[in-house]
């Protein structure tokens, strides 16, 4: 069966954006596109207990609202890009569920994000959070106004997209300590893709012994050659798969989060892992994919990985 990408639509501009951005995606990737939503309504949890609930629409209304929004997202995409092919699909249940389901037969499954609050903090969350917290697929999230990667007109051959998208890197977060392949591969095969730029910014933090660079400079030389050297030796054999992919690595002192967020400001996509691991209070998202679904510009991609 051929694989799909699959964007999750619920009316809002973020998501509206993620169906543009999978189009260019579709079409970079010679892929379909599958628009699809969930058409179960439930009455949101931090609404006022009145004692009167809150009025949900009957069945039969929600799904033609389901329907509705599809049709005008399929029409949306369709007239700036009429040789993709746009399947559509309102899918009975809750969002989560149902994206998640949607996600196992797609290729990425892509998804518009707010962001978050830090007066929502993490506990409230949003739909784009909960399925990314649990899908094993990858997962990009798209912002309503951002300023990343612009879209390519119809028919745009991949060489042609580097210079509509004004030539802005792909960013990849890379843990040097924990590189996974498949994190790796995803970041350099979307800038061959695009023929731009590969950007790979590894964070890493001084032992508890160093005191700074003037009291110790060999030690301190030392360390960022050790560092240079690790980054080369992981980064080679991708380099030999992707001739064509120029890659300008850099290592920063502390933590990452930061640096990629400060790089999509100019980034046609930021690329992280998120490793396949259960937290006490739910799935695990990780310190710096969260830093980035707050403040990222750029669309941020999410691999999956055990």
């Amino acid at each position: 069966m051929t694989r799909t990408i699959t964007v999750g639509l619920d009316g809002s501009p973020a998501s509206l954006a993620a169906a543009d951005w999978a189009a260019h995606e579709a079409q970079l990737r010679d892929l379909p596109l599958r628009l699809v939503t969930a058409w179960e309504w439930q009455a949101p949890a931090f609404a006022p207990a009145t004692g009167l609930g809150v009025p949900v629409p009957p069945s039969d209304l929600q799904r033609a609202s389901a329907q509705h929004l599809l049709a005008q997202a399929r029409s949306r995409v369709g007239e700036t890009r009429p040789g993709l092919r746009i399947d559509t699909d309102e899918i009975p249940g809750l969002p989560v569920p149902a994206l998640l389901k949607a996600a196992e037969e797609a290729e990425l499954l892509v998804l518009g994000s707010r962001g978050l609050s830090k007066a929502a903090g993490y506990l409230l969350g949003s739909v784009s959070h909960a399925v990314l917290a649990s899908c094993e697929r990858p997962v990009v999230l798209v912002r309503a106004a951002e300023h990343g990667e612009e879209e390519a007109p119809a028919e745009t051959s991949a060489r042609e997209v580097s210079a509509v998208s004004g030539h802005r890197d792909v960013v990849l977060g890379l843990d040097l300590h924990k590189p996974n392949d498949a994190v790796i591969d995803f970041a350099f095969d979307a800038a061959s893709r695009r023929a731009v730029r590969l950007r790979i910014i590894h964070g890493w933090t001084l032992p508890p012994y160093y005191y700074g660079g003037a009291l110790m400079p060999d030690l301190n030389d030392g360390m960022v050659k050790q560092v240079r050297s690790e980054l080369s030796d992981v980064l080679r054999p991708w380099q030999d798969r992707y001739p064509t992919v120029e890659v300008h690595a850099q290592a920063t002192i502390g933590g990452a989060g930061r640096h990629l967020v400060d790089a999509s400001y100019d980034a046609a996509l930021v690329v992280v892992g998120r490793q396949n691991r259960r937290a006490v209070v739910g799935a695990h998202i990780g310190p710096v994919t969260q830093a980035l679904l707050h403040h990222a510009v750029a669309p941020v991609a999410v691999i999956s990985h055990d």
